[in-house]
């Protein structure tokens, strides 16, 4: 018998309706690229919990293996200028021929954005299974568990939105 692939799992409303008015606040030219990128990601990173800021400076969509922003493997950030794809806990680490990554820090590096297509460049591609395969904390097995909000520029307020963890009888694909 073939084992059945199970899709992610969609974020429930409410959340996507809160995730959607931070991103409303962009221009909409960078409103299609923050939700391109963010579909990419989803798609690439399918098990991964969305970590997701509202905060003074940026908007940022965390990629992690928990609900620990210090466990994030990859982030989305965006500002007026524009949007990143940042290793905020490994970049400093990362395998970089190409010289892509920007950034002078400890730890966090970053590239810059202009299209989602730039993930899909094999360069690109191959520091983010870099920054996955050194993530403290493995991906799970299972899709997408919970998207946790948090809005600093209003309050100190975090929200979890715990998703519906699928049957462990029904493998699904590791992320490679």
């Amino acid at each position: 018998m073939k084992p059945a692939v199970k899709a992610a799992h969609d974020v429930p409303d409410d959340a996507e309706k809160r995730l959607q008015s931070f991103i409303a606040k962009f221009s909409l030219e960078h409103q299609a690229l923050i939700r391109g990128v963010r579909a990419a990601l989803r798609k690439r990173l399918p098990s991964a919990n969305e970590l997701v800021y509202d905060n003074y400076n940026f908007f940022v969509i965390g990629y992690s293996s928990t609900e620990r922003p210090s466990d994030s493997i990859v982030s989305l950030a965006a500002g007026a200028s524009g949007a990143g794809l940042s290793f905020p806990y490994c970049g400093a680490r990362l395998p970089d021929p190409h010289k892509l990554l920007l950034g002078s820090g400890n730890t966090n590096r970053f590239i810059r954005l202009d299209s989602a297509k730039v993930l899909a460049r094999p360069e690109v591609e191959a520091l983010i299974a870099a920054a996955v395969g050194m993530a403290k904390m493995p991906l799970p097995c299972f899709d997408l568990l919970m998207c946790l909000i948090t809005e600093f520029s209003r309050h100190d307020n975090q929200e979890r939105v715990k998703l519906p963890k699928p049957p462990y009888d029904r493998p699904t694909p590791v992320p490679t």
